[in-house]
């Protein structure tokens, strides 16, 4: 199974408003960078995006170590909220209804498919590739203004 290192990062121009994600994807020391946008979205449905959208881009099952700086998405993730919502028919703890559902069931098959590790880092703290992200999503949904 390839090893493969994926940074993301979505932003939005308001919230809602224009958004863009980033993504940089590094296997065996060669990178690919990814980036997209929405007109009217919000900074959540952003980082969730390119989170999905860099896993698509493997060709075959990988051991993924994603870095974030998405606390939405790390911590569904890794303090187990998306399975808990998934039991309790896309319920949070306290009955409301879960956000962006149509993102988290695009990301479910990809984390079957794939063993993805999921790290935060604090953003805008000069982290290498996590200031790269945010620069792809920035100039993403720029093209809005």
């Amino acid at each position: 199974m390839k090893n493969v290192e994926i940074y993301t990062d979505g932003a939005c121009s308001g919230n809602p408003g224009p958004g863009g994600w980033g993504a940089v994807l590094i296997y065996n020391g060669v990178e690919k960078q990814l980036s997209g946008s929405e007109k009217e979205t919000t900074n959540n449905r952003m980082e969730l995006s390119a989170v999905i959208t860099a896993l698509k881009a493997l060709k075959e099952p990988c051991k993924v170590t994603l870095t974030t700086d998405s606390k939405y998405v790390c911590d569904a993730i890794n303090k187990g909220w998306l399975t808990s919502w998934q039991k309790n028919s896309w319920k949070k703890a306290d009955k409301k209804p879960v956000l962006n559902i149509d993102l988290w069931q695009e990301l479910l098959p990809l984390l079957d498919k794939h063993r993805v590790e999921f790290i935060w880092v604090k953003g805008h703290n000069g982290h290498k590739y996590n200031e790269i992200c945010d620069k792809l999503a920035v100039a993403e949904y720029q093209k809005y203004l």
